[in-house]
């Protein structure tokens, strides 16, 4: 009985047992459907807020959509009617263009009708004045043609004459390149040195202390050579040597030899210098008769009289715009020759002419006139050639050129002035304004002597101590800075030293 109710007990007991099992499935199943229903719930309610999100954002969308469109629209309607006014106004422009047109036309039109009524007219009143003007001449036909035959005559001969100027024309082109011809080649046989001239002399010294021998006692020696000579010495810190100053080679030449034989003899004082300046120029006196014959030898004339040959030595201390007056004589003289040659001419007269031919800048200071002037004169009274002083008188253009030989010489003149590196228009100018201011000085009564130096900075005059006393000085040197100032034209300012020195000399017998 006990293994029966056992079993009856384990069978109540698994139902029991199964009872609650299923029980408390059911109850998991309900929480399970109660929160799936809650679950689906959220969902929905989740889908529904995306949903009225999403119901906005297209809304939104959508109005923004059809606001850019409405935008383009009403940007494109003003396009639209920004082009159709333009195209009405250009409609305007071609109506009023047409109307202009038209209107021209019209214009036109009765213009040309107007000038046919009036070249109609023309046609007939001429008709009627040739009527009249036969009836007036009482000329025939023939008679007609004789006077046009005479009126085409003469514009033959206007026809002729021009011709006859084109064939001169012709004819001077061909002169002058055959003259070029013979000028080119004579400047191809002659070929000379390009001439530097200078202002300045260095003279070597054998030791520094020569300089305050030179010097003297308070300057003496210094000033006694600056005024025997007008040439200003410049002694600086230049190693045994001094600067001799001055726009005049004839004196820088004269203080350059005086210089050396002081320095040679070791006597140096004011009665010695005036002694060797006084040798010094009677050597640069022997030099230009020397150099002048040496150019009369180089150039190949000969016959000339000792006058003019000493006359033409003197050019070798005479410069025009830098060049050297010699050398450009004998330079012209050679050219002269080959231009002549080429030319078949008189060789030896213009070989002569073109040496002379500047014969009068040796004494052009001294005599009136111009240079050509002077020299023709020279010539005539030396030479007594008529045909050599007539060249030289034209070869500037002065005088009228009526010869061959006078064309040859001023050619030649002016081939060797006018090469390259021949002269300089400064330095002449610059040496014509201190000659000037030379003798601008050298006009006040009194004056002894006038040096220009420092480079026309400066004017140095030397008044006679008798005629002139210290307060004539004074008012000299006032008047002489005036005079400057009103004449004359220059850099800067210039000094005017007035030196009045006396001086008494006694002999010991």
């Amino acid at each position: 009985m006990w293994p029966v109710i056992a079993i009856v007990a384990a069978l109540a007991g698994l139902l029991l047992g199964g009872l609650i099992v299923y029980l408390a499935k059911q109850r998991l199943a309900g929480r399970k459907v109660a929160e799936a229903e809650r679950r689906s719930e959220e969902l929905l309610s989740e889908a529904a807020t995306k949903q009225k999100e999403l119901l906005l954002e297209a809304k939104e969308e959508a109005i923004k959509t059809k606001a850019a469109i409405e935008a383009e629209y009403k940007e494109r309607r003003t396009e639209l009617q920004r082009l159709e006014r333009r195209l009405g106004q250009k409609e305007e422009n071609l109506d009023r263009k047409l109307e202009a047109l038209e209107r021209r036309e019209q214009t036109l039109t009765q213009r040309e009708k107007t000038a046919e009524t009036t070249r109609a007219q023309l046609e007939e009143l001429k008709k009627k004045q040739l009527e009249q003007l036969a009836l007036v001449s009482g000329m025939s036909t023939g008679e007609a043609k004789q006077l046009l035959l005479q009126a085409v005559e003469a514009e033959i001969g206007d026809e002729e004459a021009r011709r006859v100027r084109e064939w001169e024309t012709r004819l001077k082109e061909k002169l002058d390149e055959k003259a070029t011809e013979i000028l080119s080649q004579a400047i191809q046989r002659c070929a000379t040195n390009v001439v530097a001239e200078t202002t300045v002399s260095v003279v070597p010294l054998p030791s520094d202390e020569m300089k305050g021998r030179l010097i003297g006692r308070e300057g003496r020696n210094i000033r006694a050579l600056e005024q025997a000579t007008g040439v200003e010495m410049i002694i600086d810190d230049t190693p045994e040597a001094v600067t001799l100053s001055s726009f005049d080679p004839v004196r820088r030449e004269i203080a350059r030899i005086a210089l050396n034989k002081l320095i040679l003899d070791g006597r140096i004082h004011p009665g010695r210098i005036e002694e060797m300046v006084e040798k010094a120029r009677k050597e640069v006196e022997a030099t230009i008769r020397t150099e002048g014959e040496r150019a009369v030898y180089e150039s190949g004339v000969a016959g000339l009289h000792p006058e003019l040959i000493n006359l033409l030595g003197r050019l070798k201390y005479r410069t025009s715009y830098g060049q050297n007056v010699l050398l450009h004589s004998l330079e012209v003289a050679h050219l002269s020759a080959l231009i002549a040659a080429e030319m078949g001419a008189n060789v030896e007269l213009a070989r002569k002419a073109g040496l002379l031919h500047d014969l009068g800048k040796a004494v052009d200071h001294q005599v009136e006139g111009t240079h050509a002037q002077i020299g023709a004169d020279l010539v005539k009274q030396w030479e007594r050639s008529p045909d050599i002083s007539q060249a030289i008188a034209e070869h500037h253009g002065e005088a009228v050129t009526t010869s061959a030989l006078g064309a040859i010489v001023a050619t030649a003149d002016a081939i060797s002035g006018a090469r390259p590196g021949a002269r300089g228009e400064s330095l002449e100018q610059y040496l014509k304004r201190l000659e000037a201011l030379e003798n601008l000085a050298n006009s006040f009564s009194g004056v002894d002597k006038c040096f220009a130096i420092q480079a026309g900075r400066e004017v140095r005059v030397l008044v006679n101590p008798q005629e002139v006393d210290d307060l004539t000085a004074m008012r000299l040197a006032r008047d002489i800075a005036k005079k400057i100032e009103e004449t004359l034209t220059y850099p800067g300012q210039i000094k005017v030293n007035v030196i009045r020195e006396t001086r008494a000399t006694e002999y010991a017998k």
